[in-house]
């Protein structure tokens, strides 16, 4: 059964990794590209962001008792359905989801200036929707 503290612990996991990424945002692509240790921190780092965002979509709508989403992409668009957060940003965190897969899956084929744009311009996706949760749940 997932509870408000299972919640706020996935948040605080979120906020977590944010203020490791927002340390890593100093780098340029070209920095990032040419030194394994930080190229693959901010691998890393968005990897474990971008998974605790669907682990947190997942438990609120488990806390919620709505449908089970079939894929991680569903997970958002479900609590879009159910006024927990904006279209808009459903849309951002779907492709967050699709983000994650490429991550996970085609590491060989990554694209950096994806990744450093992700870094600079996408976090802020991410803080929005720990903050639409939370004015949802009321925490």
């Amino acid at each position: 059964m997932t509870t408000l503290g299972i919640i706020e612990q996935h948040i605080s996991a979120l906020q977590k990794n944010l203020k490791i990424l927002k340390r890593l945002q100093k780098y340029s692509q070209k920095e990032i590209e040419g030194n394994d240790i930080v190229k693959g921190a901010v691998e890393r780092y968005l990897y474990l962001l971008v998974q605790d965002g669907i682990n947190l979509s997942e438990a609120t709508i488990a806390f919620r008792n709505f449908r089970r989403p079939d894929t991680y992409a569903e997970a958002f668009r479900i609590l879009q359905e159910e006024k927990l957060i904006s279209p808009a940003l459903s849309e951002k965190m779907v492709q967050v989801a699709k983000f994650r897969n490429v991550i996970a899956h085609d590491y060989k084929k990554i694209d950096y200036k994806i990744i450093y744009d992700v870094l600079q311009d996408g976090l802020k996706d991410i803080e929005q929707f720990i903050g639409e949760i939370k004015k949802a749940l009321k925490l």
